[in-house]
Order: C-alpha cells, then structure tokens, then sequence
C-alpha cells in the first residue's frame, strides 16, 4: 500500500543526512573554565576591567582563554582545524579585523565577528561547533562569545595557539633582559609600561614590539612597528649551553613585587617551558640597549629566545611558528 508519508521520509533521508551537523547553541553560563561543555561559554570583564587582551587558544582542549592585563576575564569552546587542515601552533598577531566577513576560498561563506591570524586564511570568527576539531583551520568560536570577543580584541595583540607540547605557562622575572637594572629602576620601567596600556588596548595602531635574542650570536635584536630599532651585544651565563627556543608575551606588572609576568611558550625543539624563569636570568643586556628596551615594554610585547643564529629563517620552529609583522 502507497504510503505517502513513508515515501516523502524515504525520499528526504539522503538530503538530511548531507546536512551540515547542527551547531551548538551559545550559551553564557556561570562556569569554569575547566567544566565548559561544547557551545558554553563565560564571561567575567569586572575581573579586569581595563589593561590589554591576550588570547590563548588550546587545541587538545578546545577551549579559548581570554586574559586582560594578566587575568582570565573568559573562556570559550571553540573548533579548530579537521584532519588534513590543521590549525598551526604558535604566536600570532591580529593582522586584520571584519564583523561581517565572507570567506574568498570557500564560495563567500560568512565568517561573522573575524579576526585574522594569517594572510594565508587562519581567523577566528563565529561558526559550527560540532564538538570536535572540524574547520579548515580556522578557530570556530560561539556568535555570542565571538560578539563579545571581538569588541575587545585591537590589530596587533598577541593570540597563542598551543598544543600539548607547546602548553604556556607563566614566568615572573623582574630584570628580563635587562638585568639588575630592571630591578633598581622597576617604577621607570612600571611607568613606562602603564603610558602604553591605553595605546596597546584600544589603538587602532598598536605599539608593536618584539625583541630577539640569540645565544649563538650573542646578539639582541629590538623591532617596533616592523622596523629594527637598535640591536647589540648581549652577556649570556653558561654560553656553552644554548638558549632554549621560547616566545615570552608580557602579560602584566606587579608593582606590589616589583616584578613583569610573561606568558611563556616552547616551539621546535627545546619545546619545554622548564626552567623559563632561569634561562631569563642567563641573559644580560648591554648598558645602551636598557634604555630602548624600557622605553619600548609594553603589555603584548613578545621576547624570542633561540639557540640558533638570528635570522629570519631561524625565528619560527618546526611545529611552531611566531608570526608577526616583525619576523
């Protein structure tokens, strides 16, 4: 007997099986980050309610972690990158920023609330979250954490993609580069570091340091906004061991301990984020350098270690690439 509506169930069930899987449903709940389930996410500004933002985006955990001026205010689920079109590791920029972005590869697919990693097509934007890694690379985030997320990110600020063997942790290492005189003139530098906090978090321009520094040269390197501001000798203890390759992000100052909090992370080889804090204290800058270096610290700036020589080529690890204007 002709049954109508076992024909139309028949027929329909290969167009519904080629359906895109459903997205999770956003939602804003009162969570921690740990117990986030697919599709939640939270939200807590009034824990920072001012410095800048630094993004880290953890791909075996599928989360996204939003810290401003050194404390997390958020965290998301997300997706990354499927089999096949995986999403790169390492620190990036935010190159480019589009609230009504359409992709140019994939047929003018909408990308909403887009923020740029990479010329090449890497962003986080709003999109499908299946509950696992499922985009061409990209990081999917919920419409509704993305809308959020996007009015704080500016053009320049720091976004880590981590996997298991290139997880941040934090230093806290008063002289960085500059020795023991970060130590006896920490207010200079504190100061100096609080007159960009405002540029760094809301400037369409943002400063854009980073610093480079080579054991096997000996050598460091200052950039700011794409152009070589000065570079020169460094002293480095127990030269015989080469400095491990590490990206540290300034995340924060404590006046209280007069101390500068970095976001440590690892890439190539060396990948581990051991000893961060001793390795620092190998490195001393000359005399002339100090001052271009206090001068330029602020929240979002970005120190490279490397025991290889300090060349373009050598500035991003197999596995783990530091992508900015500067390398």
């Amino acid at each position: 007997m002709f049954s109508r509506r076992r024909f139309i169930k028949t027929a329909l069930a290969p167009l519904v099986a080629a359906l895109p899987v459903p997205s999770a449903r956003a939602q804003l709940v009162n969570k921690y980050a740990e117990d986030l389930k697919n599709g939640e996410f939270n939200w807590f500004p009034e824990r920072s309610a001012a410095g800048p933002v630094v993004l880290i985006v953890s791909i075996p955990d599928q989360k996204v972690h939003v810290y401003r001026n050194g404390i997390r205010i958020a965290a998301s689920t997300c997706s990354t990158g499927k089999p096949g079109h995986t999403t790169p590791t390492g620190v990036f920029k935010i190159l480019q920023k589009d609230k009504h972005h359409r992709s140019s590869t994939y047929s003018g697919a909408p990308m909403p609330n887009m923020n740029r990693l990479t010329w090449s097509g890497i962003a986080l934007h709003a999109g499908n979250l299946p509950g696992y890694p499922a985009s061409h690379g990209c990081v999917r985030l919920p419409m509704a954490f993305s809308e959020r997320l996007f009015e704080v990110t500016r053009l320049g600020m720091t976004v880590v993609i981590a996997d298991e063997n290139s997880s941040p942790s934090s230093v806290v290492h008063p002289g960085l580069v500059l020795g023991d005189y970060a130590r006896r003139e920490y207010a200079a530098v504190d100061l100096s570091i609080k007159s960009k906090q405002y540029a760094a978090g809301h400037a369409a321009s943002p400063p854009d340091t980073g610093i480079v520094v080579s054991s096997a040269e000996r050598k460091l390197s200052l950039w700011n906004g794409g152009e070589l501001v000065t570079e020169g000798e460094v002293t480095i203890s127990n030269p015989k061991r080469p400095l491990p390759n590490r990206v540290y992000t300034l995340t924060r100052t404590d006046t209280a301990k007069q101390s500068l909090e970095w976001t440590v992370t690892g890439y190539g080889r060396g990948a581990q984020a051991r000893r961060a804090s001793a390795d620092l204290e190998r490195i001393k800058a000359e005399p002339r350098l100090r001052e271009p270096l206090r001068q330029s610290l602020h929240h979002g700036a970005t120190l490279v270690t490397t025991g290889e020589r300090n060349s373009p080529a050598k500035r991003s690890g197999p596995g783990f690439v530091v992508i900015d204007s500067i390398y």
